[in-house]
């Protein structure tokens, strides 16, 4: 019978290896770009070359970025070893390199400012300021404290960093942070401000939300020559203007979404109070849902209370150090539900809803204020990006400098992705997933022949890979 179709390849085992060149080649464009030799060789003068490690250990993260151990595996093979031109290590010398950067972090993050503000002249230095906050799941490490988790976890000690980015267009971090897991935004905006300050120019815009805004915050601002633009917590005499709104004769600021504002100067300030349409059905949902939520839980309190039972325990004081009696007497009694679900309603609805305030130092109009504190969730995004996607957690470490270590090699590759979106204008709209998956897409495979001669096979070119590593001749 006459073959007409291919049979399969048989598979036969060899000890050919791939990896993703792609993340490979623009770690180290990008190393040479920012000096890393400069930077991380006056911290180890001897063995295998801190430069070479952080590089790899970049690469590894925007490639496979699983555990240390697993990181120390990736990296020391052969083919891998070359590429960044250094031997064969143990594991904990990788250990030893990330608490060396980490003892040197702020001293890193300055000579970066020095040389990324050196390479680029930037249209602008105004700024975007975020916090947020990492669990730990050592138990070692001194700057670990309990505090508000972002991450939904209230049981375990946490870490809170802080973040820098040059506005948009630019959008690229210039500053990182770390303290303890207890320091609210308030007290954490003077180290992240004093990080940057030196090097922006005069007269350059702070943005930042409302948990930082304190008169001391701001003051800080001023006094460095600067300007900033925040949200502020409305007020008893907010309350008054709101009241007034329609009657101000509010302008139309964006009209798919129905917001409006109004304008107050101040002889230090000026406000800009907003009402959205859209936010404050979003607010009474919200209102209305909690109303419901503290009817139930009402309820809940009488039937146990009628039928002489134990309250149910999230109502009850949980720990074995604390006695306490406690006595509830609810309004259920003389109400129909109608009746008590719209007392709740109204304790609830406080008027504000829909309703929000920005206050700047600088004289912008309502819609230059609007659109600049909108821009601002471009640094939220970075905070989500080297959560989620960067992956600098889980914090599986146990010392202070290995902490800081470990963020700081998040932040560098997370860099490394911004400037590759500014410098390439056709990827300015590309997500971190993105440019990260094409570029771990980019593998070699290294085919080794009996006579050990071998032979690289690239594979998996795309848009954004190309445009990233094949610049400049960077491979052929």
């Amino acid at each position: 019978m006459k073959q007409t179709k291919l049979r399969t390849n048989k598979i036969i085992v060899n000890k050919n290896i791939s990896f993703p060149i792609g993340t490979v080649l623009a770690v180290k464009k990008y190393s040479e770009k920012l000096d890393f030799e400069y930077i991380f060789s006056k911290f180890k003068q001897r063995g295998i070359p801190l430069k070479g490690l952080i590089e790899a250990l970049i690469s590894y993260k925007l490639s496979e970025n699983l555990s240390l151990t697993r990181g120390s595996d990736w990296i020391n093979r052969i083919e891998v070893l070359n590429e960044f031109d250094i031997e064969s290590f143990e594991q904990k010398t990788l250990y030893r390199a990330i608490e060396t950067v980490g003892a040197n972090y702020q001293e890193i993050i300055l000579d970066l400012q020095d040389i990324l503000f050196s390479q680029y002249n930037f249209e602008h230095t105004d700024i975007n300021m975020d916090w947020s906050s990492l669990i730990l799941w050592g138990i070692k490490a001194s700057i670990g404290r309990y505090g508000y988790s972002r991450d939904h976890r209230p049981d375990k000690k946490q870490i809170t960093f802080g973040v820098t980015e040059l506005r948009k267009p630019i959008n690229i971090p210039i500053g990182l942070t770390i303290d303890k897991g207890n320091v609210n935004d308030q007290k954490h905006f003077q180290t992240t401000f004093n990080q940057v300050s030196g090097c922006l120019k005069t007269n350059s815009l702070a943005i930042f939300d409302k948990g930082a805004n304190s008169k001391e915050n701001l003051n800080s601002v001023i006094v460095a020559k600067m300007q900033f633009l925040t949200a502020k917590k409305l007020n008893k005499s907010d309350d008054k203007i709101i009241k007034q709104f329609c009657k101000m004769k509010p302008e139309l600021i964006d009209s798919e979404k129905g917001i409006y504002g109004i304008k107050k100067q101040y002889p230090k300030r000026t406000n800009y109070l907003f009402f959205s349409k859209k936010l404050q059905q979003e607010n009474i949902a919200s209102a209305l849902r909690k109303a419901e939520r503290q009817l139930k839980e009402a309820k809940e309190i009488e039937s146990a209370s009628l039928k002489g039972k134990a309250l149910p325990k999230r109502f009850q004081v949980n720990n074995i150090l604390v006695s306490a009696t406690i006595e509830y007497q609810t309004k259920l009694k003389n109400m129909s539900d109608e009746q008590a679900f719209e007392l709740v309603k109204n304790a609830t609805i406080t008027g504000r809803e829909g309703f929000f305030c920005l206050m700047s130092s600088e004289n912008l109009t309502l819609k230059e204020a609007f659109i600049l504190y909108r821009e601002k969730d471009s640094v939220e995004k970075i905070m989500h990006s080297l959560k989620n996607e960067i992956n600098i957690k889980p914090l599986r470490v146990w010392s202070d400098n290995s902490i800081y270590g470990a963020l700081l090699v998040g932040y560098l590759a997370h860099l490394i992705i911004s400037l590759i979106r500014y410098d390439e204008q056709e990827l300015k709209k590309f997500s971190t997933k993105f440019i990260k998956i094409s570029l771990s897409n980019l593998t070699v495979t290294v085919e080794k022949y009996k006579n050990n001669q071998k032979r690289r096979i690239y594979s998996n070119f795309d848009l954004i890979n190309e445009l990233i590593c094949l610049q400049n001749q960077a491979i052929t």
